[in-house]
Formats: C-alpha cells, sequence, structure tokens
C-alpha cells in the first residue's frame, strides 16, 4: 500500500540575533565655513550596503550619514549646514547561521548626540541597534490518504482518521523598489533658491493594495526644505508640501485573496535645485527610492492522516513532527498621540512653527493572552520654529510624546510568533502660547502574528501480523461503556473492530456516540487474505 502525499510551501523563521553599536566621530569644521555658536538641529540616515553570512556570525557594513544644522558666530547669525558619514563593519555572532543565508536586518538608531567641543569641533555619537532574523522556506510532507495497489489481491479493511490542518502557504517571496521623482514649483511670492540649508522628507499613510500579479503602494510624500533665497538679503525661506504617491510594481503570482506582509521603507532621498523653463531656480528635483520586501501568504486547509488501522493487519504509523505555523491574525490599527512640550529657560520664545519631523518607537510590546499585543511606545519630535530673540533667529524645540495601544489579536498567547511595523500617518503641531507647543499624531501599526507550534503527519505505514500476545489481550465479547471523548474509532481500534461493524451489531443510527452509551464489542479478527 501507498500513501499519497501532500507538500505544503511555508516559510519559518529559524534564527535571530540583536546587538547595539556605538559610531563616533570628531568632526572638524571645513575651513570654507565659519566657526559655530550653537548647534541647531541634526538628523541621522542609515544605509546598510552588505550583508554577508558566514558559519555562525553575519557581517554587516554601511555607513551613517549626519546631516548638522548650525548658526555661525558672526554679526549675520547666519545658518549653515555641515554633512558626514560615519561608516561601520560590524560581525553579529548568530547561532546556526549557514554560508550563503539570506538575513532580514532591521536598524534603529536609538540616540543621536551632536555637541561642541569648541567652535571648530564637533563630536557625534550614535547609538545604533540591529534585529536579523533568518527565515527558512521548507515543504511540510505530510499523508492525506492511504492507497491500495488493485492487482486482484483482496485489499485490507482500512479505517482511516483525520485532522484539520490550518496553515499559511507561502505563494510569493520577492523584494522590489519602487523609484520616485518629483519637481517641486516655488510658489509665486517665494524669491528664487539660492542653496539648500535643510530638508526633511517622510512617506506617510502607506497602504499596499494586492490585484492579479501586481501590487499597488500608495501614500504621500511630506516635504520640508529650509533654502537661502537670492534676494538681496539671501533671506532664509521654507516651503512645506505634501505630494501624494501611487505606484504599482508587477509582482507574479500576487492575488487579491492573499495575506500580505509587506515591510516599505523610504531608503533614501536626493534633493537638488533646478531651473525651470525660464532658467531661474525655482524647482526642487526630489527622487527617492521605496525598498518593499515581499511576503505573500495564502490561507488553506487540509485533512490529513493523522492515524490509521486494520483489523486484519497491525498497522504501524511513521511518524514526523513537521512546523507548521498557521495565521493568527492579520489587522491594521491606528493610535492616536497626543501631547505638549514646553521650551526651557534657556530657549528663546517662539514666534512661528516652521516644521514639526518626528520618528515613531516601540519601546514595549506585550501579549495579553486571547485579547490582543499591548503596545508602550513613544513618538520623539523636533520642531523647528523663529524665535523672537533676534540674535537667535530659529531654534528647536524637542521632546516625546508617549504613547499606549492594544492592537486586537484575538486568540493570541505567548507561543505566537509576530511582528508589529509602526508608520507615522499624521503630524501637527500647533502654539499654545510663546512657550508651549501641542503635538497631535495619528500611527499606524500593522500587526502580523502566526502560532507557532508542530504537527505530527504520517511519512510510511509498517505493515505486520498481529501476535498472539496482542489478540488474546482482547476478549471476545465485551460490554462497553463509552468515556468522555471517545469516538467508535478509538474503541475500534483497541478491540479489532471497525466503526462500521459496530454500527451494525449495535443497531446504532450513525457512527456518533456519548459519554455514557452501552455497547456490545465482539472480536472478530480475519486471517491475513
Amino acid at each position: 500500500m501507498d500513501l499519497l502525499m501532500k507538500n505544503i510551501h511555508m516559510c519559518n523563521q529559524t534564527k535571530r540575533a540583536a546587538t547595539q553599536i556605538t559610531l563616533d566621530e570628531d568632526l572638524n569644521v571645513p575651513d570654507v565655513r565659519p566657526d559655530v555658536e550653537m548647534i541647531i538641529q541634526s538628523r541621522e540616515h542609515i544605509t546598510l550596503e552588505h550583508t554577508r553570512a558566514e558559519a555562525g556570525k553575519l557581517y554587516l557594513d554601511g555607513f551613517m550619514e549626519v546631516s548638522i544644522l548650525y548658526m555661525d558666530d558672526t554679526k549675520e547669525r547666519r545658518i549653515h549646514r555641515l554633512d558626514t558619514r560615519l561608516p561601520f563593519d560590524e560581525t553579529l555572532a548568530m547561532e546556526g547561521l549557514e554560508p550563503g543565508e539570506t538575513a532580514r536586518v532591521r536598524h534603529e538608531t536609538e540616540d543621536l548626540s551632536v555637541s561642541l567641543i569648541n567652535s571648530r569641533k564637533l563630536a557625534v555619537r550614535a547609538l545604533v541597534s540591529f534585529d536579523a532574523s533568518v527565515e527558512e522556506i521548507y515543504d511540510l510532507s505530510a499523508a492525506v490518504e492511504v492507497r491500495q495497489e488493485e492487482t486482484g489481491k483482496l485489499t485490507l479493511q482500512l479505517c482511516e482518521k483525520k485532522q484539520q490542518l490550518e496553515y499559511l502557504q507561502l505563494e510569493v517571496q520577492n523584494k522590489d523598489i519602487l523609484r520616485l521623482k518629483e519637481d517641486i514649483q516655488l510658489p509665486s511670492n517665494k524669491p528664487d533658491i539660492r542653496e539648500i540649508l535643510w530638508e526633511n522628507v517622510q512617506f506617510r499613510g502607506c497602504r499596499t493594495r494586492l490585484e492579479a500579479d501586481k501590487l499597488t503602494v500608495q501614500g504621500s510624500l511630506f516635504l520640508f526644505v529650509l533654502y537661502r533665497a537670492q534676494d538681496e538679503k539671501e533671506s532664509l525661506q521654507w516651503i512645506e508640501q505634501t505630494i501624494p504617491v501611487e505606484g504599482e510594481l508587477s509582482c507574479a503570482g500576487a492575488a487579491p485573496g492573499f495575506v500580505p506582509d509587506i515591510e516599505v521603507t523610504l531608503a533614501g532621498t536626493d534633493l537638488t535645485a533646478k531651473e525651470d523653463i525660464d532658467g531661474e531656480l525655482r524647482t526642487f528635483h526630489l527622487e527617492g527610492v521605496l525598498e518593499l520586501n515581499i511576503r505573500l501568504y495564502g490561507t488553506d486547509t487540509s485533512e490529513i492522516l493523522s492515524d490509521v488501522f486494520s483489523p486484519e493487519k497491525n498497522l504501524e504509523p511513521v511518524t514526523e513532527e513537521e512546523t507548521c505555523e498557521p495565521l493568527v491574525v492579520r489587522n491594521e490599527s491606528k493610535c492616536k498621540a497626543q501631547g505638549k512640550i514646553r521650551i526651557q529657560s534657556a530657549k528663546p520664545r517662539i514666534l512661528q512653527i516652521c516644521h514639526c519631523a518626528g520618528t515613531v518607537r516601540l519601546d514595549q510590546t506585550k501579549v495579553e493572552a486571547g485579547t490582543g499585543i499591548k503596545i508602550e511606545g513613544a513618538l520623539p519630535v523636533s520642531i523647528l520654529y523663529i524665535s523672537a530673540d533676534d540674535t537667535m533667529p530659529f531654534a528647536v524645540l524637542e521632546g516625546t510624546v508617549p504613547f499606549t495601544h492594544v492592537a486586537e489579536a484575538q486568540g493570541i498567547d505567548e507561543s505566537c510568533r509576530y511582528t508589529l511595523t509602526a508608520n507615522l500617518d499624521q503630524l501637527s503641531a500647533t502654539m499654545s502660547d510663546s512657550e508651549e507647543i501641542e503635538v497631535r499624531a495619528t500611527i499606524g501599526l500593522n500587526l502580523f502574528a502566526v502560532r507557532s507550534g508542530t504537527v505530527r503527519c504520517i511519512h510510511a505505514l509498517q505493515e505486520k501480523d498481529y501476535t498472539t500476545e496482542q489478540l488474546e489481550a482482547v476478549p471476545g465479547l465485551t460490554g462497553y461503556i463509552v468515556q468522555d471523548g471517545e469516538t467508535l474509532w478509538d474503541i475500534g481500534k483497541a478491540y479489532f473492530q471497525t466503526p462500521q461493524q459496530i454500527v451494525e451489531m449495535n443497531g446504532l443510527p450513525s457512527e456518533e456516540v456519548k459519554k455514557g452509551d452501552c455497547l456490545i464489542l465482539m472480536k472478530v479478527v480475519t486471517p491475513p487474505r
């Protein structure tokens, strides 16, 4: 006899490791730049250039780009920008890692500090965390049916017991990029561009939609630019603009009913000034790249063989434990964050808000069994404003707005593996008074959770004769009372009878029995045919 096998294409996280590194550099101010009086603002962007897997080790290399906006010590209190790169080359220990394996690496800057050593030298310090995981693609193999050869020989009476197996089947795994190109025209009331001093580009409100063999990405690019104008006073000007984004990518095998696990990251942007059709520098040209890490799953249920017996032959299943991760939940939720940030005594008062930027940080997540995941996080914000102090035209107010949220996930427990990604959908800042700013934000949270577990699958059947001891251990005629949870299949296997034989002998209307039912069981062992 043969087993009809079914292969299920699955993906399972097999290895994971995390580390923190510190980057530091003493940055000298170039000779062409004036002395630093005060640091106004700083920001960073990490580029991971290469990852390489070796035996038990993952090698990471790349760099952190740091931009610094500062005010000089001249009478005019002019604003300038410095840029630097901090390279890194790190080794992450990962037990069981094999050469050539592909790791999924996430990184987060937990702290960036830029301070003055003196007017010609700055100290740049950053703390960066890396989280790496390896997911193995494998086939779960399980028997779904027993087939007997039809050779004219009489076949065995077989009693199969099956179970429902819910699972996620990996249908599409891919990485892709979406290139962005936009030209932003200056409003007519703004002077021409002399120099770009500062820019901030964020991708907000990300949404993805699956269609047949394609993937649509939607969202908005939020752009802020501070620039020096081409006028007599070389005045400082700024613009803010929201640019809708919608792009379509080819994604072979995609279908609307699949469960998506898609991570979208704004990997890098480049902003330059260019001439318009009149030859004037009145256009900002923005180029960027959205990186997409795509996994699409199909949900399905199969009946697999969990046991089999025959009254005529002793059939011993050969089983193996297989990893199986059924879907628990995939949902999107939104969380509100609101708070007030007050200036410290050393900061000048607020005259006008120029720009508010923020990033979402998830500090702690805790599974609340059966209901969801409790999330505690914070929204660090940086607010650039025009001050009421003529000697300090621009200043920055920094603060943190905490938030808590429960992402609903019915049936989740500690055995589940989940990924949680946070995106900033909306952010606004308004003046309460000249010393306080109120921040309001909407945060999007995407949860993807699976239940980690194993299932025993039959891979083969060994056919033997029953021994004399096995046959003599069961009485020829038995009065039996059904116990809680028992089925006719369980009783029949113990007493060498098929469920149908028990039904016929006891005149039962069906194979359904309940606790306390009385049955007459007669051992009938047919010699091998």
